[in-house]
């Protein structure tokens, strides 16, 4: 079986080709859906090293398509859309994208942003045992960390920026340090991206312990883990 086996959900069927050919070039096999219920279907049929979505679908938007894969999945997602103002971006890493691409692209673009998230989230390439730091135990082989013996429920982009923090206790980021460890391609990304993670991570540790609150933010200068 491919080990790197993609669903592409985009209703163009010139892109859809030309999708095809540069990723088969970088050695993936591709399955192709033309709608949301369809990719659904295939997302929820088969296992997947990368979803890459359209956001204007002919029966529904790519951003909700995201919503409900990421109800049941954590699998990388791209989004490949005509829409490139910074609302539609902030809202697709909000929801659990991992990378975000707008038309007209290149193909090769494409293909190695597709290697570069598959690689980054290859078990094989985070391995360590797994590590505590005061309420948190992170497990780099599962993807996993806890809070206060609960397990979060972390898109891929949080757990990482999460896991630098939780192994520099103390040590303040700037959020161009975070961008340039966290985000496969921090040159097309954005710094306020870094906020609006942060900002969800804080809300899903508060869900465990409320009265806490282990991010410190210090302004202009970036985010720390508070020492223990």
């Amino acid at each position: 079986m491919n080990k790197n086996k993609v669903c592409l959900v985009e209703d163009e069927a010139s892109i859809a080709d030309n999708v095809r050919l540069a990723l088969q070039q970088e050695g993936f096999a591709l399955d192709h859906a033309k709608t949301a219920a369809e990719g659904l279907r295939l997302v929820g049929s088969s296992p997947y090293q990368l979803v890459i979505l359209d956001v204007g679908l002919p029966d529904g938007s790519g951003f909700e398509l995201c919503r409900q894969i990421r109800r049941e999945s954590k699998v990388p997602i791209l989004f490949l859309t005509a829409r490139g103002d910074e609302v539609d971006k902030l809202i697709g890493f909000e929801i659990g994208a991992d990378d975000y691409l707008t038309k007209p692209f290149s193909p090769r673009e494409l293909a190695l942003r597709a290697r570069a998230i598959v690689k980054r989230a290859s078990p094989e390439d985070n391995g360590g045992a797994p590590l505590r730091r005061g309420l948190f135990e992170v497990d780099p082989l599962k993807f996993r960390i806890r809070f206060d013996g609960h397990a979060l429920e972390l898109s891929r982009y949080e757990y990482r920026l999460l896991e630098i923090l939780i192994r520099r206790p103390g040590v303040v980021f700037s959020r161009a340090q975070l961008m340039e460890s966290v985000w496969d391609d921090p040159g097309m990304s954005l710094e306020r991206t870094v906020d609006t993670h942060v900002k969800s991570l804080r809300a899903k540790l508060k869900d465990v312990r409320a009265e806490l609150n282990p991010i410190e933010t210090h302004r202009g200068l970036g985010y720390s883990l508070k020492e223990e």
